[in-house]
């Protein structure tokens, strides 16, 4: 049985939710047509957001990680094709960090494209009437120095990664003018995401998703 290891971010900023997290409890032990679902929670700081997602994954053992984070103003689950070698806070993180303009990895590749169907993912989501649609930027907040430094560490193995952006919850945009959808929508969206991927596996090649 294959395992998929989704992540989702603890709160930050001063909010007292974050989407991304809650959705992925809920996800917890769901099972899947061939596989099943384990998670793990992330906190909003530079490098400890990575070391977070290494150890479950030494742990877990997964054929598959998705990480998960919210993006504010998007009205749609937002797959992402790929992240850059670049931190540039707009906030400082949990932990009071705030680079700007500095490399993820001084001697890593300027990018990383994900090994997740991206693609197949969208539209499995979209035809079960879950907005959805591929993003080309994953910003360069914690969200991207995660997609990053996962697909960093996992770059010599055969474990696909990819990194999805969620839409704030409603009762986060209900003092302004965002988009938003409802906590139970984005699960099942991150659990068809899932099952997208393992319906649509192919062979990763060693070290692919490089941009040198």
């Amino acid at each position: 049985m294959k395992k998929v290891l989704i992540t989702g971010f603890e709160p930050f900023g001063g909010a007292a939710i974050n989407p991304a997290l809650e959705a992925v409890k809920k996800l917890d032990g769901v099972k899947l047509d061939g596989g099943e679902i384990v998670i793990c929670d992330v906190p909003v700081t530079r490098y400890e957001a990575i070391d977070a997602v290494i150890a479950a994954i030494e742990t877990h053992k997964p054929d598959y990680v998705i990480t998960v984070g919210q993006a504010g103003g998007r009205f749609a689950i937002t797959p992402e094709r790929v992240a850059i070698n670049m931190d540039d806070f707009r906030i400082p993180d949990n932990g009071g960090n705030q680079p700007i303009d500095e490399p993820i990895y001084e001697d890593g590749p300027d990018a990383y494209f994900s090994t997740l169907p991206i693609k197949a993912i969208t539209a499995a989501l979209q035809a079960k009437g879950i907005p959805c649609q591929v993003s080309n930027t994953a910003g360069t907040f914690v969200c991207n120095h995660l997609a990053y430094g996962v697909q960093h560490y996992l770059r010599d193995t055969n474990i696909g990664h990819g990194f999805i952006h969620i839409p704030l919850l409603p009762e986060q945009a209900a003092t302004g003018d965002q988009a938003s959808m409802a906590l139970d929508v984005i699960a099942e969206g991150l659990r068809l995401a899932a099952q997208a991927t393992l319906d649509n596996k192919t062979d990763i090649v060693v070290g692919a998703g490089k941009i040198c």
